[in-house]
């Protein structure tokens, strides 16, 4: 089993398993980061909002492969900032110690400037943005005290479509772009603001796993994608995961970088 001071306990000097808060890890990339920080020798707690029976079976896989209490579910209101803050307030004190702060969870829909309104941006804002931000707040002091080498790590799920001058935008995705944008630009930001102790980092994959309804579960909008990808495939879930735990675990002299996994489409 990996772990992050590179024995089978994890936890570096003091010999205590790390400790990981996973936003939205009950399904797809957020099961398999989940399953990736188990596998390298930490305790998981993670978020979901609406996916109550995936939360079940994830936590009870967990539990059930390692003989012993690693994965703990807990629901989220991202939405509900008021909610939020007390919910996360519940989260954060009920364990001693937290190593790693995993941000997976989004908001991701169409939206089209003809359909763009105020309040879908703001909506769109709180949970790509907003509460990034205060989930942020709430976890810093508890990372600062991280023993794992390298100090406490945040890692945020960014987006290649999503990044600013440095990205690929994509038409019909203007709320959702202008707001996974600022949780990157967040994430930099926080780079500096809680260095030393904590080290803030983004994964910004490609396509990792395609959406399971809509116009981009269309086979042949996936073919013209995938035309444009160096590797001429989709990633899967595990590749955006592995790059999560290199940053959370393993890279204790990284911080402020934007790591992509996109195949080359970039």
């Amino acid at each position: 089993m990996r772990s992050a001071s590179g024995s089978n306990d994890g936890g570096g000097a003091t010999g205590l398993r790390p400790t990981a808060l996973v936003i939205g890890g009950a399904r797809r990339v957020g099961a398999a980061i989940c399953r990736e920080l188990a596998d390298s020798g930490c305790d998981v707690v993670f978020t979901y909002h609406t996916s109550e029976r995936e939360a079940e079976e994830l936590e009870a896989e967990l539990n059930g492969a390692r003989g012993r209490v690693v994965a703990t579910k807990e629901r989220l209101e991202m939405h509900e900032p008021q909610r939020l803050a007390a919910q996360i307030d519940a989260i954060v004190a009920g364990r001693a110690s937290w190593d790693v702060l995993v941000v997976c969870a989004s908001s991701y829909k169409p939206c089209s400037l003809a359909a763009f309104t105020a309040a879908r941006a703001i909506a769109d804002y709180q949970v790509n943005a907003i509460a990034p931000a205060m989930i942020c707040q709430a976890m810093a002091p508890r990372l600062a005290e991280s023993a794992m080498p390298g100090g406490g790590s945040i890692v945020m799920m960014g987006d290649v479509h999503a990044m600013g001058v440095t990205g690929r935008p994509r038409r019909g995705f203007v709320t959702y772009s202008m707001s996974k944008c600022a949780m990157t630009e967040l994430a930099l930001v926080l780079s500096r603001e809680l260095a030393p102790r904590v080290r803030v980092n983004v994964v910004a994959p490609g396509v990792v796993a395609f959406p399971e309804s809509g116009p981009e579960a269309d086979e042949a909008m996936q073919a013209r994608y995938l035309s444009r990808v160096s590797l001429g495939r989709s990633g899967t879930p595990q590749d955006a995961a592995v790059a999560v735990r290199f940053l959370a675990l393993e890279a204790a002299y990284v911080t402020g970088q934007v790591l992509r996994v996109d195949g080359g489409e970039g």
